[in-house]
């Protein structure tokens, strides 16, 4: 598939840093940023190569240090804009090699089959085109029992301004265009990613909710963040009284008591891990010793029993 215009998306990226007020845009990535960060903590081991995969401004390798003993030896860093990758914001005392290329095929990546032992990714995998292959070309990279940790927007994220642009145009222009890009859904993530060779791999999604003053100032948010629409399919313009009507129409559906309008954004985040034989694997089928019937009876039977008060 070929939605995104990866080109866009980079010219995109690149705009980011020409407002010298960029960093204020960022909050979503540094929240995200460090959640990812966080379920890096959670994989109780030490690694010596990382793969931050299109890092962005380095929202998540800023936090890893040496006090943490999660990473080592070093990080590499890789992002599709060069602009971004110049400013991001590297680890405090482990050696990290920032490296320009095209995160959707890793063309120019100077690295090895079976030589990283972790790879993480934040909010940058919904621009892919190619997520089986790209799903692939990490397992490639990673060492056995490596592990790839990531988090991305799912299918839900800014439903509430999908919604109010779609009926807005309805009303006015009598159709519709795909002003908010399409998103993946937690399912098919589960299978691109167990499809690709990953093993154990865990999945959940959670909603993070931004209240903005208005519609302006939430696609005002996007364009900082660099989220803009990117899609092949996307309209060039987007007419002011189409806009008008979608804010009401925001605010009629969806509106804070305060005046405000709540935007969310559907955060599907993952694990996978490479395969290895050291790894824990399923029991046999029929290998169980109890029926599940046994114990809803037990439970049935414990509910039963008086209890001492």
């Amino acid at each position: 598939m070929n939605v995104f215009d990866r080109k866009t998306k980079q010219l995109q990226l690149d705009a980011v840093i020409k407002d010298s007020d960029y960093q204020i845009y960022m909050y979503i990535k540094d929240e995200i940023g460090f959640r990812v960060f966080d379920r890096l903590c959670d994989v109780k081991r030490t690694f010596d190569v990382a793969l931050d995969l299109g890092c962005r401004l380095g929202h998540v390798t800023k936090h890893i240090s040496q006090v943490q003993q999660l990473v080592t030896s070093h990080i590499y860093m890789v992002d599709s804009s060069a602009d971004l990758l110049d400013k991001a914001v590297i680890s405090p005392d482990v050696p990290c090699t920032r490296i320009h290329c095209d995160e959707e095929t890793l063309a120019g990546l100077p690295l090895e089959t079976d030589s990283v032992d972790i790879a993480y990714s934040s909010l940058s995998l919904h621009w892919i085109n190619d997520l089986p292959g790209l799903f692939k070309r990490v397992l490639s990279l990673l060492k056995k029992d490596g592990v790839f940790v990531g988090s991305l927007f799912g299918t839900d994220t800014l439903y509430e301004l999908r919604v109010s642009l779609q009926l807005a145009e309805q009303e006015l222009v009598g159709g519709v265009a795909p002003h908010i890009s399409p998103f993946t859904a937690v399912r098919d993530l589960g299978d691109l990613l167990g499809s690709a060779g990953f093993t154990l791999v865990t999945m959940d999604a959670d909603e993070l909710t931004v209240n903005y003053p208005g519609i302006w100032e939430l696609m005002r948010d996007l364009k900082g963040m660099g989220e803009s629409n990117c899609s092949w399919k996307r309209p060039f313009t987007l007419r002011r009284d189409v806009m008008h009507r979608a804010e009401q129409i925001y605010r009629e559906r969806y509106g804070n008591d305060d005046g405000s309008i709540p935007a969310t954004f559907c955060i599907l985040s993952f694990i996978g891990w490479k395969p290895d034989p050291s790894q824990p694997l399923p029991a046999k089928r029929g290998s169980g010793t109890a029926s599940i019937k046994d114990i809803a009876d037990y439970v049935t039977q414990m509910d039963k029993t008086p209890k001492d008060r």
